[in-house]
C-alpha cells in the first residue's frame, strides 16, 4: 500500500521542463532519499509534493485523499534554508506554529515541550533561536516539521549546510524519527543516503532514473570488482590480468589494480593460485561490492 502516488509529474518554468514526467510511489513508515546533483529537480519536486508549487501536469494522489482535498494536515516540511523568528525562543516558535495548525495553545505547548525533547535541544529551549547553532536550527526545523504530528516529513537537503558535528546530529536524529514516521529527503551527499535511507530514488536531470531498495539497485548494477597490489611495479602484472577473458577492465588507482571482472570465482582462484606457483609479490587482495556512487555514476552516464 502507498501513502503518497506520483504519476507524470511535471513542472516547467519558461517553457522548460525542470521535472519531467516523474512517476513513483512512497510507501508509508519508511524513509526515501531523493537522491541527485545539484539541479536534477530535487527542490522542485519537494516543493510541488508540499502543495507550494503547482504542477504543470501530472497527479499526487495521497492515500484516503480526494483530489481536492488539503495535504498540509498530512505533511511537515523543512525547506533547505529554514528561517526562523531570531528574537522569539525555541518553544515560542513551536508554540507559535503549532497553533497555526490549528492546535490549542495548550496542545501546541505541550507539543513543543515533548518535541524539544525529543530531538535533543529541550535544554535551549528558552534560548533565542538567533543564538541557535547550524544543527540546533535544523532540529528545531525538524520539530516544527513534526508539531502536527504528520503522516509524512519531507527535508529538503536537510544536512547539506551543516559542519560534521552538526550533520552527525540530524543524521542521527533522521535514524530514529524513521522508526515513528515516513521521512522524505532530498540530498546530493550520496554516504548520507546510503546510511539512514531504506528506499532510494534516484533523480538527474529533472527525471527518476531509478529506484529500489539499495540492495535491489545493487543487486541490479552489481560490478563484480577485484583489489590487487604488489611490492613490485603494477604495470607487468596489470597487462597480464587484463588479457584474461573475464577481465572486463582495468583500472589502476594509486598503488593498485582494479579489476571488473564476469566471473568472481575463477578470477579468485586464478589469481590466488599464480599467486603461490609464481610467487607474485602479492599485498592485497580485496572483493569489493557496489557503493552507492558507483551504482549512481553507471546510472547517471547511462
Amino acid at each position: 500500500m502507498s501513502m503518497i502516488k506520483v504519476e507524470n509529474l511535471t513542472k516547467q518554468f519558461d517553457g522548460k521542463p525542470v521535472v519531467n514526467d516523474l512517476s513513483f510511489e512512497l510507501s508509508p513508515g519508511r524513509c526515501v532519499a531523493l537522491l541527485g546533483p545539484n539541479g536534477a529537480g530535487k527542490t522542485t519536486t519537494i516543493r510541488m509534493l508540499s502543495g507550494l508549487l503547482k504542477p504543470s501536469k501530472g497527479a499526487i494522489t495521497f492515500e484516503g485523499m480526494n483530489g481536492n482535498g488539503d495535504v498540509r494536515k498530512h505533511i511537515g516540511y523543512l525547506p533547505q534554508h529554514p528561517v526562523f523568528h531570531s528574537w522569539m525562543t525555541g518553544k515560542e516558535f513551536l508554540v507559535y506554529v503549532g497553533q497555526l495548525a490549528h492546535l490549542s495553545k495548550l496542545e501546541a505547548s505541550d507539543r513543543a515541550d515533548e518535541l524539544l525533547e525529543r530531538v535533543g535541544i529541550a535544554e535551549a529551549k528558552n534560548q533565542r533561536t538567533g543564538k541557535y547553532s547550524g544543527g540546533m536550527k535544523q532540529r528545531l526545523g525538524i520539530a516544527q516539521a513534526m508539531i502536527h504530528k504528520p503522516k509524512l516529513i519531507m527535508l529538503d537537503e536537510p544536512v547539506s549546510a551543516l559542519d560534521p558535528i552538526g550533520r552527525r546530529e540530524v543524521l542521527t536524529l533522521m535514524e530514529e524519527l524513521k522508526q515513528e514516521t515516513t521521512i522524505l529527503f532530498s540530498t546530493h551527499i550520496l554516504g548520507d543516503a546510503e546510511e539512514v535511507s531504506d528506499d532510494l530514488l534516484l533523480m538527474h536531470k529533472g527525471q527518476i532514473l531509478e529506484s529500489g531498495t539499495l540492495e535491489q539497485l545493487r543487486s541490479k548494477h552489481q560490478a563484480a570488482r577485484i583489489h590487487v597490489a604488489f611490492r613490485d611495479s603494477i604495470d607487468t602484472y596489470k597487462d597480464l590480468l587484463e588479457q584474461l577473458s573475464w577481465v572486463t577492465s582495468t583500472v589502476i588507482n594509486r598503488q593498485e589494480v582494479v579489476l571488473e571482472v564476469t566471473n568472481i570465482d575463477d578470477a579468485r582462484t586464478y589469481i590466488l593460485q599464480m599467486a603461490l606457483q609464481e610467487d607474485w609479490p602479492l599485498t592485497k587482495f580485496e572483493i569489493s561490492r557496489t557503493t552507492l556512487e558507483d551504482l549512481f555514476m553507471k546510472v547517471v552516464n547511462g
